[in-house]
């Protein structure tokens, strides 16, 4: 998929006595630079001459014949350079990419080529080689416009593009894809962050593509394109991709802890697929939230996303425990405030906020911390949820940032981020 904009050729290059004079990029438009002083041969001035006054009439058939016998002719880089220069006007004129794309090159391979005009050239190059899926020459331009202090946000997309193209859209993970891939990402972090210093705006799908490269070819920073993706566009969809690295990076994560993580693609609608509501309903089912096996079940089939008979027995096993469940918190509430510890304070805190009453778990988890003999980093990240879902943003913020270490840490992180796209 394309996702670079052609830079923008806006030239005008003339014949005058054997010479080309070309406006100069400067600051102040009226100030112009000659360009380089030719000499060039008799003959190959008599057809550009030809050439020209045919571009004149508008018969670019033939200015184009023209040229062509200026070219059998050239003995020089003088002769070259100044061909190149009428083609490009030609080019310009007829809206002729492909003789663009050849003055372009015969004035750079000229090395005549003044330096002020050299970005641009190599820049416009570079472009083209890449629409010709000449990946090589379109390397080889692009690092010759940066060589010459050409935009780098024009240019870098370009470069990213071309590597990938290397790459291709096999295993990724083999060399050589693989290393054209790091070279692709490596452009394409240069190219958000010159954009970003000059002012424009990065679009997410870069982002995107980073994700998609880095993962084929199974390199470590995929999680950091996948936090640049949702920090880009924080969708549920971008965070679940962070969630999903996450659980694969941590196979071992307790079953308590990947609720957790389960809850924040819950809260950020990004539980999409089926397995996403039948995981979420099993952590729940396995760590005794029965409130919530049946309330994430129940949403999965009201999005048309689980039917009626998915994950029945999970769901009939929580919803049969229920009405018991419910009637059992007022004694442990009592047993709560009179309890040595905060043990049966969470518990009771965990029961309510899979029932959905923020408010009392919010109460109890404090209590837990209060008395103490409890995991600290769980019950702060619990407290932190149950905030997050009665709508204390900046409560819930503080909350996530006192967990202290491990995977509890990183489980916190992913709540904060989705926290962040609220404006706590």
């Amino acid at each position: 998929m394309r996702f670079v904009t052609p830079v923008a050729l806006a030239l005008a290059l003339a014949l005058t006595s054997g010479a080309v004079s070309a406006p100069a990029f400067a600051a102040k438009k009226e100030e112009k630079k000659a360009g380089p002083k030719l000499n060039v041969s008799p003959d190959v001035i008599k057809a550009l001459q030809t050439a020209q006054a045919a571009a004149e009439k508008q018969d670019f058939a033939g200015a184009k014949a023209a040229l062509a016998e200026a070219d059998s002719k050239a003995q020089s880089n003088d002769d070259k350079y100044q061909i190149g220069a009428i083609k490009l006007n030609a080019s310009i004129a007829s809206k002729d990419s492909a003789l663009q794309s050849e003055a372009l090159t015969q004035m750079l391979d000229s090395g005549l080529t003044p330096p002020e005009q050299a970005g641009q050239f190599n820049a416009i190059a570079a472009d083209q080689a890449m629409q010709a899926k000449n990946y090589d020459l379109a390397i080889q331009r692009g690092e010759a416009a940066l060589a010459a202090g050409y935009k780098a946000e024009a240019v870098q997309p370009t470069l990213a593009q071309a590597y990938f193209g290397k790459a291709g859209t096999g295993n990724g993970s083999v060399e050589p894809a693989r290393g054209f891939n790091q070279k692709g990402l490596a452009a394409l972090k240069a190219a958000a962050a010159a954009s970003k210093a000059s002012g424009q705006a990065v679009p997410a799908q870069w982002y995107q593509i980073g994700v998609g490269r880095a993962e084929a070819a199974k390199l470590p920073e995929v999680t950091e394109w996948a936090t640049m993706a949702y920090q880009a566009e924080p969708n549920g969809q971008n965070l679940r991709t962070l969630v999903r690295l996450f659980q694969r990076a941590n196979p071992t994560i307790s079953n308590r802890e990947n609720l957790d993580v389960l809850r924040v693609l819950g809260a950020s609608d990004g539980l999409v697929i089926a397995a996403d509501f039948t995981e979420y309903a099993e952590m729940a089912s396995k760590t005794g939230i029965y409130g919530e096996v049946k309330s994430v079940i129940d949403k999965g089939r009201s999005k048309g996303v689980l039917n009626a008979s998915a994950a029945s027995d999970i769901y009939q096993a929580a919803t049969s425990k229920i009405a018991g469940d419910k009637a059992s918190l007022g004694s442990a509430e009592a047993d709560a405030q009179k309890g040595a510890n905060g043990k049966i304070a969470a518990a009771t805190a965990d029961a309510y906020l899979g029932y959905g009453d923020y408010a009392k778990a919010v109460s109890l988890f404090e209590l837990a911390k209060q008395k103490g003999g409890v995991d600290a980093d769980e019950v702060n990240t619990r407290l932190g949820i149950a905030k997050t879902l009665s709508g204390d943003n900046a409560g819930a913020k503080a909350s996530f940032e006192a967990v202290q270490a491990g995977s509890r840490k990183q489980v916190a992180n992913l709540w904060l981020a989705y926290l962040s796209t609220k404006g706590a």
